[in-house]
């Protein structure tokens, strides 16, 4: 399965890659018609999207599907479930969670195959540990059911880490992979 991921783009246009996939992905802070355009340019057949912390409170459009604590069942049987938002770095401001409100609402996740977040698991990827702050939670949640990939945005990083079973793949723009 062939996976377009893109996670804190800003662009209005898209001029990423234009082979076929099986699956968009968007890990948050991308702009709702580019995560559109792109799924068309790709003859994507499933969006799959979380919000950033950067992005507005409003529903995503059809056909993108809202991941954020639901799962998802693949054509191939895979399950996928969903995470929005990082770490409260700021009073105020859409998808910011304490690292105890993280934690309740990630523990009502069931076991996945693939989990998306918007934020990273605490100690991987971290840029520092104000603003870029992974979430205890997500590594809680590698340790309990260790899912085959998670997919995550926010830290500005393209890099891939195994913790466990788990392959970790930080997307920072946009980037295809193989599961």
């Amino acid at each position: 399965m062939r996976i377009l991921i893109l996670a804190d783009n800003d662009a209005f246009t898209w001029t990423g890659p234009s082979q076929p996939v099986d699956l968009v992905v968007s890990c948050g802070d991308v702009y709702d018609p580019l995560i559109l355009t792109a799924a068309k340019a790709c003859s994507a057949a499933q969006i799959l999207a979380v919000k950033g912390n950067h992005d507005l409170p409003s529903v995503f459009p059809v056909p993108i599907t809202d991941l954020h604590l639901q799962v998802v069942t693949l054509p191939n049987g895979m399950r996928v479930g969903g995470f929005n938002g990082s770490w409260k770095y700021k009073p105020r401001g859409n998808y910011l969670y304490s690292q105890d409100e993280a934690a309740a609402l990630i523990g009502q996740l069931p076991p996945v195959d693939i989990l998306i977040s918007h934020n990273s698991p605490a100690g991987v990827h971290e840029r520092d540990t104000d603003v870029h702050q992974g979430f205890v939670a997500l590594t809680d949640y590698i340790g309990r059911h260790s899912p085959r990939l998670l997919i995550h945005g926010h830290q500005h990083v393209s890099r891939e880490t195994v913790v466990g079973g788990t392959r970790i793949v930080g997307v920072y723009g946009s980037m295809v992979v193989e599961v």
